[in-house]
């Protein structure tokens, strides 16, 4: 199996989609505008910096929504993917997709974000599998099932995502060894998925993975 890998945030969108939908719904009054957008910045300052604390931020990052409840969620989503996501989502990264796709290849968007912000966004690149983080539901506001601000099982960050490569290979009875595998991605917390790949791709690279990309002899590709 020749198996494609895609990071999501700044290697097939040119933003972030999780930081960008907290500020979606902080310009919808959801959130205090100065308390969460500066609790926002610093949260991804210590991804960039790969310091940060998945489940604080998970928590954090979903308090306005689990607030909210399903439905209006669901009337936000859609709009955040009509006036955000869909605004910036480039021909080049739909193509790259699309060439994986036809040379056969099973493509797998694996990504730090949770599925509630990302499940529409892997859907618009065409991409029913995706490996993101996976949130844990309860009893909601008005007692239906709703996400509680927990990670359900192990989260896709940094070693998280070749713990959930390899669950994702071992539920179709494979293994590495058994799959000629790719994976782009623009970040410096993805280097333990990196270099588990047969062939690495920095893509849009941040400072720090574009000299390890370097020094490695790894592709380096300017998709934007």
């Amino acid at each position: 199996m020749n198996l494609t890998l895609f990071d999501l945030d700044h290697t097939l969108l040119p933003i972030d989609s999780d930081y960008s939908w907290g500020v979606f719904t902080n310009t919808m009054g959801w959130t205090d505008p100065v308390a969460f957008s500066k609790k926002n910045d610093e949260f991804y300052e210590h991804y960039q910096a790969g310091t940060l604390d998945v489940h604080e931020y998970v928590q954090f990052a979903t308090e306005a929504v689990r607030r909210q409840g399903p439905e209006k969620a669901k009337t936000a989503q859609a709009e955040y993917m009509k006036t955000v996501i869909q605004p910036v989502m480039q021909p080049v990264a739909l193509e790259l997709v699309r060439k994986h796709q036809q040379a056969g290849d099973e493509v797998v968007i694996i990504t730090a974000t949770n599925e509630f912000v990302t499940r529409p966004i892997a859907q618009a690149f065409g991409v029913s599998e995706l490996i993101a983080v996976e949130l844990e539901r309860g009893p909601g506001p008005n007692g239906e099932e709703w996400i509680t601000g927990r990670i359900r099982g192990v989260p896709s960050f940094r070693e998280g995502k070749v713990t959930r490569m390899e669950q994702w290979l071992a539920k179709r009875q494979l293994g590495w060894a058994d799959v000629k595998s790719t994976f782009y991605t623009d970040s410096i917390n993805d280097l333990p998925l990196l270099e588990k790949v047969n062939t690495p791709v920095a893509t849009n690279p941040d400072e720090r993975l574009r000299a390890i990309a370097q020094a490695r002899g790894w592709r380096i590709l300017e998709l934007f």
